[in-house]
Formats: structure tokens, sequence, C-alpha cells
């Protein structure tokens, strides 16, 4: 993988203003907008605090460049409507509102927001696309549907491209925002799973004892699916906060038509990314036959099925949402999924704020090789990358250039700061500068929970043995099928080797419907993202 220094969370640079683009029949036919005498001063003070107590009061500078509110304030929209389609609120569908809002105010422009739940937006996207008809001219989903998107995305123009927020993006979310050689997806999130721990518990000279007494183990952050368990186990159902109220060892997204797939990827990365076998964990490339009942991703399967009993009331059902509040709030031991439950136990008004601690996915002690068909023994961690939001311009757009402005100012400096730290907007690290720990140390974190959750996130962009989404035509299909294998297994119906058999005949049909051929193309951008080639 190649690489590139980490760079301080400070202000860049000016760079000379967005240049028009290279004029075509399409470009004549677009609004262009006008010039006025700009809103805001360089350098100003940017809060949220005007739009209501539900925002933090954090200030942050306005720094110099094209996408900045002093640079887009300059340009008058009026007369023109830009139409958005973004997830429901609040996770990305609250900040495509606010930024919309704000651009209206600086800009003249009319903008339109529509948002859509998680299991409807797929279809409300692509229906009028593949139609020849946009409903919209930007569009926020979750990055995987690129393989379904990019032939009707209009690629991100170079002016852009050269911005100081664009060029800090991380290698790894350029890749992801990359399709066939071109950047067509706009960088606005970059997620990863990684594991959560309340260190309040696990550094306490109590539980430590205890813990030893029970296990015979020493109490640390958990480096293996199994000491997660072990950990989870023992803790469940005991009083750790004193209040009177059992907490419990684990919160995970559980619930079968909200991202339980991406959970099930998560435990079963360690197994299945073995970094002596090239050639993707999801098909086998060459085939295209699936892999997602051989032995590695069984066992993680057994493993999940295992974890019920670690779960608090009603963790059998979780979304999301509930895995956030339950860890962010206090309620379980430990957590792994998106940056959201991290960032929800910092805020100001959480209780455990600065007692937790981000730390790696647990690993394994074997993984399979599925070039012998035997399990290879020793460690092993495979960061995941999954799938993060991202944003897009429909190719067909009359309001190109507004579209990009409009996106090139929600991820401007001044608003991503203020965006990460907001838990529920589910806007997370996607550029080098915010691998900062001063940045975050700024915001009221401590510096140890600064520099773990710093550590955790630079050290899965530098890892060579990573895991990222599947990302071909269908994905939606294909992973509602695992959904249903893992919720069947989860839910006693079916054991897990029988529910991935499941899974791997419906995968197989999906490949046929859609097209082998099609199918193997996109899949071998995901194998290269894999192998780092």
């Amino acid at each position: 993988m190649r690489s590139r220094p980490y760079t301080a969370l400070v202000t860049v640079a000016a760079v000379a203003a967005l240049t028009a683009t290279a004029c075509t029949a399409q470009d004549q036919a677009q609004h262009k907008p006008k010039d006025k005498a700009a809103l805001f001063k360089p350098g100003s003070e940017i809060s949220y605090k005007k739009y209501g107590k539900d925002y933090p009061a954090t200030k942050v500078t306005d720094g110099p460049g094209p996408c900045s509110y002093e640079s887009i304030s300059r340009k008058d929209y009026s007369g023109q409507t830009l139409k958005i389609i973004s997830h429901a609120v609040p996770v990305i569908g609250e900040p495509t509102q606010l930024h919309a809002r704000q651009f209206e105010e600086i800009t003249g422009g009319k903008v339109e927001v529509v948002n859509v739940p998680f299991g409807e937006l797929h279809q409300k996207i692509l229906t009028p696309l593949q139609a020849g008809q946009p409903a919209y001219d930007v569009m926020f989903y979750p990055s995987l549907w690129v393989g379904d998107m990019a032939p009707y995305l209009a690629p991100v123009p170079k002016a852009y491209l050269d911005t100081p927020g664009m060029k800090d993006v991380t290698e790894t979310y350029m890749d992801v925002a990359t399709w066939n050689g071109k950047v067509v997806q706009y960088p606005v999130d970059g997620d990863r799973h990684y594991l959560k721990v309340r260190t309040d518990v696990l550094k306490d000279p109590k539980w430590k004892a205890a813990f030893k007494a029970a296990t015979g183990e020493d109490l640390r952050v958990p480096k293996t699916w199994a000491e997660y368990q072990e950990t989870a186990k023992f803790f469940s159902g005991k009083d750790v906060d004193g209040d009177g109220k059992a907490n419990y060892g684990s919160a995970e997204v559980t619930k079968r038509d909200d991202l339980t797939f991406s959970a099930f990827i998560s435990r079963a990365a360690p197994y299945v990314k073995n970094p002596d076998v090239k050639g993707g964990i999801f098909f086998d490339v060459e085939t295209m036959k699936p892999l997602i009942n051989t032995p590695g991703f069984v066992r993680a399967l057994d493993d999940m099925v295992k974890a019920k009993s670690t779960w608090a009331p009603g963790g059998a059902n979780f979304g999301l949402g509930d895995e956030i509040f339950s860890f962010g709030g206090g309620q379980t031991l430990m957590s792994y999924s998106w940056d959201d439950a991290f960032i929800q136990a910092q805020q100001p008004d959480s209780r455990i704020r600065n007692k937790v601690q981000a730390a790696p996915l647990p690993g394994s002690t074997e993984v399979y090789n599925r070039t012998t068909r035997s399990w290879d023994e020793k460690a092993n961690q495979a960061p995941y990358f999954t799938w993060g939001w991202t944003s897009a311009v429909a190719k067909a757009s009359r309001h190109q250039q507004m579209a990009f402005d409009y996106l090139c100012f929600f991820s401007n400096e001044a608003n991503t700061a203020l965006d990460l730290t907001i838990g529920r907007f589910g806007v997370n690290p996607y550029r080098y500068a915010h691998f900062d720990p001063g940045f975050w140390e700024n915001l009221g974190w401590k510096k140890d929970v600064a520099e773990s959750y710093v550590r955790t996130l630079a050290g899965m962009e530098k890892s060579p043995n990573r895991v990222f989404d599947l990302r071909v035509p269908g994905v939606n299909q294909y992973m509602s099928a695992l959904a249903n294998g893992v919720a069947a297994a989860l839910a006693g119906q079916s054991s897990p080797q029988r529910a991935l058999d499941g899974v791997a005949r419906e995968w197989s049909k999906i490949t046929d419907q859609i097209g082998k051929d099609k199918v193997q193309n996109a899949y071998r951008n995901v194998v290269a993202l894999e192998d780092n080639s």
C-alpha cells in the first residue's frame, strides 16, 4: 500500500478559486452562479449554535480555500433549485439538512432535501437513474452501492479534487470513492469497525481481581473473539456502575434489516482474511463460487450465536441506533461497529466520557486457508473498512456546479470538524488531519482516550491485511440474503452451517441473474483493495 504522511488539523494555504470545467454541450446547458460580495471574512468563527440547543457550542475557524464559508458565500445561486436525497434523520440525514439550510442562506439558492429510510434508499435513488430521469442532483448513500450507481454518476471535476480538503482524504477513502479509475463519489465520511471498551471497568482493581478469580485469566482489552466472549460473559448481569441496574457485556447490531451483515463480517474478518491467500474472501474471483459458507464464516456465526447470552434485554433485535446508545450510554461494557458509539460515549454530557478506549477489532489464534482447506495456526487480525456514507452527483443533473459546490461546502474543514463531534450525525474520520490527537484533545478528550482512538484508526490505514465490503451490482440482494442467514442462526431456526449453505445457494442464484461476468468484473475492484494491489 502506498504511504502518505499524516498532517495535523491546521489551516492550509489558500488555493485558487475553483475553475470552470471544460465546456461541453451539457455544461453549456447548465446554470452557472453569479458572483457577489462575500458574507464571511477570511478566518471567521464558525459554530452551529444559531441552529438550536441540540448542537454543541463548539467553535472552529473557517479555513481558506474554495470550499470555505467565505468562498462559497461569494456565489449567487438565486433562482436555482438543487434536489438532494439522503438517509433519514439523524444519521447523515441531519447534516444533509443542516448544510442545505446553510447553503441556502449564503448562496441564495434553494435546496430541497428528501430523507428516506435505509430500506428504501437504494430503490428511490436507482430506479429514476435507470429510467433516465434522475429525480435528484445530489445523492447520499452507502459507498458499497457504487457497483449499481457508477454508470449514472458524474466524475468529480479536477478543480474539486485539487481542493485542500480533498487532497487530505486518506488513500483508503479515495480508493473507496474511485470506480474503474475515476473518482465518481465525493468523500464525506470514513467508516470502519473497531472495538470500544469501558476502561473504568477493565482497569478497576476490584474487577480485575474478580475476573482473575473466576477465569484464571488477566482482565484486559480483548485481543481475540474468544477473549471478547469470555469478558462479555463475565460481566453480563453485573452492576458495574453501582447504580442498582444490571450492565451487560456486549452490544451488537443484530436486527436483520438494520446492518447485521456488517456486524457479522466484523466477526468473520480474522477467520477468513488469510494474509497468505489472495483473491478475495466473498467469492473465488476466478470461478465466482461463493465462499460465504466456508469454515471461517461458519465459525464466526457460531461465535455470534454463543454471544447472545451476553446481550442486554432486547439485544437480539438491536439496530445501529440501539448499539450506539447501549454502549454510548454505559449500559454495555463493549461494542464493535462504527465510530458513532464511541463518539456518543464522548459527548460532553455522557456519564462515561473519557472512561472509554478504542482498540483494533478482536482477532483469532488461527485463520482458515481456503487453498489448503485447513486452518493455519497463527495470530491473525483483519481490520474491516465497512461501507461508509458517500455522496455523488448525477451525470444527468443540470445543476452540476451547484451540486459539487454544495458537496464541497458540506465537507469543508470547518463543517467536518464540527460534524465529527456529533455522534448522531454519522460523519466519521476520513482525512489524515483527523488522525491528530490534538484535535480531539481540544474537544475535551483526555490524552489517553484521544491517542487510543487515533492509533486505532491510523493503524487500520497501514494494515496489509484488510477487509472491505462487497461492492458489486446487486449488492443489496447479496447482503439481504446474508442478513437472512445470520438472523436464522441467531433465532435458532438453523445451524450456522446450514444457514450459510443457504446463503451460498442464494448468492449463486443472484450472480446468475445479474450476470457472472458483470459481477466478476466489479468484484475484481474489491479484491484489488483487499490485496493492496
